[in-house]
């Protein structure tokens, strides 16, 4: 089962790349409402995506932990798992719950995506407005 949803987790966050990384026009000037929803539904699918796998690796291992002096286990459940996949993605987490083992190096290549996405989003508009 945790192979299983490892795929289905890989095959949806790089569906939702893939499908970011396009190449399609529009024809919005500065601001395409078309790529703002694209990248809404594509940061979605990634925060989606990242918390099956989290919760993947939750089924075999604690991945997260309550920050503090406590170093007590979070909550495993799938709401804190998505809470703690948006937090990642959007903001480069709170520090409230922190990954550990195996989460963690997922945790920063979440990190990377929520900070570079947005960036491309930007770059992506620019470019299409200076072809005009």
């Amino acid at each position: 089962m945790t192979q299983s949803l490892v795929v289905i987790a890989t095959i949806i966050i790089l569906t939702n790349l893939y499908y970011f990384f396009a190449n399609k026009y529009y024809r919005q000037s500065y601001f395409s409402t078309a790529l703002f929803f694209k990248l809404f539904f594509v940061l979605i699918g990634v925060t989606l995506g990242f918390t099956i796998l989290y919760y993947a690796l939750s089924i075999q291992e604690t991945i997260l932990v309550y920050e503090g002096h406590s170093g007590e286990a979070a909550d495993q459940s799938f709401s804190e798992l998505l809470y703690f996949s948006g937090t990642t993605l959007l903001s480069v987490g709170y520090g409230d719950i922190v990954p550990v083992g195996s989460a963690r190096f997922f945790a920063l290549i979440q990190a990377a995506i929520g900070l570079l996405l947005p960036t491309a989003y930007f770059l992506k508009a620019l470019g299409h407005n200076s072809n005009h």
